[in-house]
């Protein structure tokens, strides 16, 4: 069948609107009829040096139109987001943690199906697709049933896309991963769709002290409307000083959204003793170092993919937590009609909106 999509013929290149060709679902996977797609920060940084011609986008959500014959988790007619793939078989995956499956990589960043086939091609070339099982940066896509979760009808189907990645991620890495206790501390560097899901869990954890740290300030005055209780501008001065000042003893619990280097170790010296660290940021930085004694004192680094969550259990969740107004990131969505996919990419990259999502 044809689909409209954002196609991107050069790493680095605006995105091309054309038509492709989408081969019928097999067995097991499922084709789905795009409502909405959020724009992610991975989205924009695997836009600089994906293998070309490429299809990429991750966090879709809208109506199935045809299952497999082996698919029996949803069916024509349900509404579903979706969220990165897994392979479903190796003892990762068979034990709940998806998001850390053997074959994560191959799945999700290859392009390709696990039989190096692809579902999309336009005028007979290949398109690299199946980027975090969707590239849904199109009108329909094709997707496996692992990355497909039905969610209720009476969802807002456009809000839901972002949950799948940005939200998720965010969101899992303070409830799944860390999980801290009432009246525990927690700075949360980097103000963005993650760092906002990561404040919002933490407030709904009931802790004392969630720092929002960022250079924006616009950021860190909305940081506060979804339950920061202070904020640190790392440009207004020594952000290790003004963490200090606001934790002498050093936080409980930090969570870096930034992929940055610098950031990540500041973020790794503000911890008290046992403290622990969430890194889930994709960023700039090929590598991270420290000094050996920021992590003496039972302090420790973990690293955290899609909120650790398993998607059909912990997104319904979440999107009933934001049905009931409890997870309110709806106030940091700014929509865009799917043709004007380069401006929204301008005013993400921008700092302009907080969470762009295309609609179609």
């Amino acid at each position: 069948m044809r689909a409209t999509a954002a196609l991107l013929e050069q790493p680095g290149q605006p995105f091309v609107l054309t038509e492709v060709d989408l081969d019928e679902p097999r067995p097991d996977e499922v084709l789905v009829r795009l409502a909405g797609v959020g724009i992610c920060g991975t989205d924009l940084e695997f836009a600089t040096f994906f293998p070309t011609p490429a299809l990429l986008g991750h966090e879709g959500s809208g109506i199935v139109e045809k299952v497999g014959a082996h698919v029996t988790s949803v069916r024509p007619g349900d509404s579903v987001t979706m969220s990165f793939a897994s392979c479903g078989t190796c003892t990762l995956c068979r034990t709940g943690s998806p998001a850390y499956c053997r074959s994560f990589d191959a799945v999700n960043f290859s392009g390709r199906r696990p039989d190096g086939s692809t579902a999309v091609t336009h005028e007979g070339r290949e398109v690299n697709a199946h980027f975090l099982g969707q590239s849904s940066f199109a009108s329909h896509v094709v997707a496996p049933e692992r990355a497909v979760v039905r969610i209720d009808s009476s969802l807002d189907l456009l809000r839901a896309g972002p949950f799948g990645c940005g939200f998720q991620t965010g969101a899992g890495g303070v409830l799944n991963v860390l999980q801290p206790r009432p009246g525990s501390s927690i700075a949360v560097f980097g103000a963005g769709a993650v760092g906002v899901a990561a404040i919002i869990a933490a407030s709904l954890s009931g802790c004392a002290v969630v720092a929002a740290v960022d250079v924006n300030p616009a950021k860190l005055e909305a940081a506060r409307g979804y339950g920061a209780t202070h904020t640190v501008d790392s440009s207004a001065g020594p952000t290790a000083d003004q963490l200090a000042a606001l934790v002498p003893e050093g936080f409980d619990f930090v969570i870096d959204t930034t992929g940055r280097e610098d950031v990540l170790r500041t973020a790794v010296e503000s911890l008290g003793p046992l403290g622990r660290a969430g890194v889930i940021g994709v960023g700039p930085s090929e590598s991270m170092s420290f000094d050996w004694r920021s992590i003496l004192n039972g302090r420790s680094v973990t690293g955290i993919i899609g909120g650790s969550s398993l998607p059909q259990v912990f997104l319904p969740k979440l999107l009933e937590l934001n049905a009931k107004g409890q997870f309110p990131v709806e106030k940091m969505i700014t929509y865009f009609p799917f043709e004007q996919i380069n401006e929204a990419v301008a005013a993400v990259r921008s700092g302009a909106v907080g969470k762009a999502v295309l609609t179609f």
